[in-house]
């Protein structure tokens, strides 16, 4: 097992998944469930003679932050680029179904249970959404894990961790979108279709995947916070994500309903209201939607320190 204090140093964005699972809870707590030693690889690449991982490069398991039991998914870019396929769907969905029923155990036994007692799902995504090898059972496994997250609504919070180096992408972005709540890093990047995917499609003209500084400006934690997409953005060390994920750790179920994005008539409403002003702008970049939510020096904003960034910027009103 990894040193847990060293762990906390580390940056975010360079830790395994492995490592980003036990850092993220308390020390000596994390207990894996379908680890490589369960040999949980997918029969899909078998049968294509691809490589495989005996983990199929997602860790699931359990820990605790304080007195809140935590169920920890944590996927591994690097492997497959973190793509999900059945197996890997199937530990998600898993572990998800295994915090309901523990939740509903515990209040089945212990009514009045406080919210710092109730479980809580992690989720540090990593990946560019479906596997391609496995065609539809990675498009299954992707419905699967969106009816999972509905089934934990009300019950158990899920909140989706990202600032690995992949990102968050594909049906994983719809995955994301359908959590509780979103912890970022500026390092982080999230939306639906991936740089490389848009500039294939539309030519670079229209999207340049190798211009890093317009990557980041248009799928990035700080955009994606004055978006709104993002409720915290966050330093890029394992501690700064697991002191937010403790903060929300001290929250009641019901906390959470003020902090999605998707869910409710309100919120399509709100989504629609994004959609138009896109129209009316017309925006060639990022920073004319921050100008448009009042930062005057989107420049600056985007090139200052965080600590300096999260203090003075002005998020999107929808």
């Amino acid at each position: 097992m990894p040193n847990w204090s060293r762990l906390q140093t580390n940056s975010f964005l360079e830790s395994s998944a492995r490592d980003r699972a036990v850092g993220l809870v308390d020390e000596g707590s994390f207990v894996e469930l379908g680890g490589p030693f369960d040999r949980l690889v997918s029969p899909h690449l078998v049968a294509l003679g691809e490589a495989v991982e005996n983990d199929d490069g997602i860790v699931t398991g359990v820990g605790r932050i304080g007195t809140r039991p935590v169920f920890v998914i944590s996927q591994e870019g690097r492997f497959i680029g973190g793509s999900v396929g059945e197996v890997g769907g199937a530990k998600m969905v898993g572990i998800i179904d295994m915090a309901i029923e523990f939740n509903d155990r515990l209040v089945a036994e212990n009514p009045g249970l406080p919210a710092s007692a109730r479980p809580l799902v992690a989720i540090s995504f990593e990946t560019g959404g479906v596997r391609l090898h496995e065609a539809n059972a990675g498009l299954l496994a992707h419905a699967e894990v969106m009816d999972a997250l509905q089934r934990a609504r009300h019950k158990v919070p899920v909140v989706a961790l990202i600032g690995s180096r992949i990102g968050c992408f594909g049906g994983m972005g719809f995955v994301a979108a359908a959590t509780d709540a979103i912890v970022m890093s500026e390092f982080g990047r999230l939306g639906l279709t991936g740089p490389e995917v848009i500039e294939q499609e539309m030519g670079k003209d229209e999207f340049d995947a190798s211009n890093r500084a317009l990557v980041y400006r248009t799928t990035g934690g700080r955009h994606k916070y004055v978006m709104g997409d993002a409720n915290f953005l966050v330093d890029d060390s394992v501690a700064a994500f697991r002191a937010q994920l403790a903060d929300l750790c001290a929250l009641p179920v019901s906390s959470f309903e003020a902090m999605r994005r998707i869910g409710s008539p309100e919120l399509v409403e709100k989504q629609l209201r994004g959609v138009a002003l896109a129209a009316e702008l017309k925006p060639d970049d990022a920073r004319d939607v921050w100008r448009h939510a009042g930062n005057n020096d989107p420049v600056g904003l985007a090139d200052g320190p965080l600590a300096d960034f999260r203090k003075s910027v002005r998020r999107l009103a929808l």
